[in-house]
């Protein structure tokens, strides 16, 4: 009894500091600046070095496993290793793929933050893609055990059409091709 009582007021004590960002020492949290608008950002996503080899770029060894989405016109976009992007880190499946993803970037940053993956099977049609536990029904957006059962699971496509609130955004039958 003597542990618990002396641990929990200072576990309680922590926890208010975090929240108020005064353990940290920070001053804002990131999630405290406002999100830029979602938009939709089509390619493949490519390895760095892949894309860097290809244009005759030389590289060294500390850049590979950074990823970045190759758009049509050639633009390689870095992907912010993040809740949703790093799957792309972890998920070679994902890679060298065509992809819709919906997300944005933040002004003075190259990284593309990424809220919701699109991937096409082999007749075009156009699935929203994710992991899922088949015990737990619940969805995951990296491959790990699951968070509720510890259990494995499955990388899932659905068919679905982009969320309406994106600008301009094609429907499944109007997706561009990629590099």
């Amino acid at each position: 009894m003597y542990c618990f009582t002396a641990w929990l007021p200072a576990c309680v004590m922590t926890a208010i500091l975090s929240l108020n960002g005064i353990a940290t020492g920070d001053d804002a949290a990131p999630e405290s600046l406002p999100t830029p608008p979602k938009k939709l950002f089509q390619g493949k996503v490519v390895l760095v070095t892949e894309a860097l080899e290809e244009r005759g770029i030389k590289h060294y060894p500390e850049m590979k496993d950074q990823v970045a989405l190759e758009t049509p016109d050639g633009e390689l976009i870095p992907i912010l290793s993040d809740w949703r992007g790093r799957a792309f880190y972890q998920d070679e499946r994902l890679r060298n793929r065509k992809v819709e993803l919906v997300g944005f970037r933040r002004e003075g940053l190259p990284y593309l933050q990424i809220l919701m993956v699109f991937t096409f099977n082999d007749e075009g049609e156009r699935t929203y893609t994710d992991y899922w536990c088949d015990i737990c029904s619940i969805p995951m957006y990296e491959i790990k055990p699951c968070e509720c059962c510890q259990g494995p699971i499955r990388l899932r496509f659905q068919k679905q059409d982009l969320p309406d609130y994106l600008d301009d955004a094609p429907s499944a039958g109007d997706a561009t091709e990629s590099p």
